[in-house]
């Protein structure tokens, strides 16, 4: 497979298998994703639609690089994401601070879910930093292998 295949494969697989994730880790281990989460997926969902018309539209190597980029700013959020949980900086979102008018008798209130606590890690590394790692790698590899040329 060359270059262009490898990033157009990455371009869909990488999206596909971090959204997949992050449904799971939601719906089969009940975590619910907080704001911030909510941000890192939206640049995958466009990912996953940019690579896949890599594919079918030409030039096949802006459409594949634009998948990287889209995926790459994915990783971007997971890290500042991430700084967030870890205490590096506050959040810029109501999720990071605990409401002080919250009527914990109530039962149609909806359930916070904290964008500055990581309710799983592995490693010492949350949801939000695998993102990051994973998301920013492979989008810069997606960009570089569309930009090479033999």
């Amino acid at each position: 497979m060359d270059n262009l295949g490898k990033a157009r494969a990455l371009a869909v697989l990488v999206p596909a298998a971090l959204l997949g994730g992050a449904y799971i880790a939601q719906y089969a281990f009940g975590l619910p994703p907080c704001e911030m989460c909510w941000w890192q997926r939206y640049p995958h969902f466009a990912a996953l639609g940019i690579g896949a018309l890599a594919f079918f539209l030409k030039p096949a190597q802006v459409w594949a690089a634009l998948a990287g980029l889209a995926i790459l700013t994915s990783g971007l959020i997971g890290g500042f994401h991430a700084g967030v949980e870890y205490g590096w900086w506050e959040g810029i979102t109501g999720c990071s601070t605990l409401p002080t008018n919250i009527d914990v008798m109530d039962p149609s209130a909806a359930p916070l879910i904290r964008c500055d606590v990581a309710p799983w890690t592995l490693w010492g590394i949350s949801l939000a930093g695998f993102n990051f790692l994973i998301s920013s790698i492979s989008g810069a590899a997606i960009v570089a292998l569309a930009a090479y040329r033999k």
